[in-house]
């Protein structure tokens, strides 16, 4: 989704009523990060919103034409309408963006920071190369042996805390439901999704098929519209 670089848009301040519904919406999403939110987004703190345009905004027509002119047709639908951005940020950190009406999304810089507060995945080694090139995120990248996804029941958790498991449907590292949980994730929802051998999500996305599909189809698209590790979301300063 931010393969190139981005110019952050006009910036506008978060009005109070708004930013308390969107602690909420927030940890109404993820429900582990509740203990942490007056930590993310303190209550006398101020949101800024920014929007960022991933194609350009549509050309502004002059109320009254040259005479040798015409101005551009009005569109009936939306194809022309500009892929939007919202992004939440506090001070010149962002925290949350939102795909037009998708899920609102953690910045990974905030995954980073609050690793075991969202639901994950980890895909094998030879994935890495192609997620973190912007590509789609497929199937076989989390259903090999160095894959992780949800067991799809509670793991009884075991001493040592390193439950490695292995391929499709381990959860791996010892937590009850093992590191990548006990419950399925279903098509849409927001999950970040690790590296084999690495200790920081390199991907945030919605999921385009469900982990329990993922399992049993062993092909077909994961994420294909992410906020990967160095992309232009990553790299956009805010001043």
């Amino acid at each position: 989704m931010f393969k190139k670089d981005i110019t952050p848009g006009a910036k506008s301040k978060v009005k109070s009523s708004v930013q308390r519904a969107i602690r909420t919406k927030i940890t109404d999403t993820y429900p582990l990060l509740t203990p942490h939110i007056d930590e993310i987004i303190p209550k006398k703190s101020q949101l800024d919103l920014l929007k960022l345009y991933l194609s350009p905004p549509p050309p502004q027509i002059s109320p009254n034409p040259l005479p040798h002119t015409n101005p551009l047709p009005s569109s009936g639908g939306n194809h022309n309408r500009p892929d939007r951005i919202t992004l939440y940020a506090l001070d010149t950190h962002p925290l949350f963006f939102q795909h037009m009406d998708d899920a609102i999304t953690p910045h990974l810089r905030l995954v980073h920071a609050y690793p075991h507060a969202f639901p994950r995945v980890r895909i094998d080694r030879g994935a890495v190369r192609f997620v973190l090139a912007g590509a789609t995120l497929m199937a076989p990248g989390l259903t090999s042996a160095g894959g992780r996804l949800p067991a799809g029941h509670v793991v009884p958790i075991k001493e040592g805390g390193d439950d490695e498991g292995g391929g499709e449907g381990k959860g791996g590292d010892g937590e009850a439901g093992g590191r990548y949980g006990g419950r399925e994730l279903e098509e849409g929802e927001v999950v970040i999704v690790e590296a084999e051998g690495k200790e920081e999500a390199c991907l945030v996305g919605q999921l385009r098929m469900g982990t329990r599909e993922i399992k049993e189809e062993k092909k077909g698209v994961v994420v294909d519209a992410g906020h990967f590790l160095g992309d232009g979301l990553w790299r956009m300063v805010l001043e």
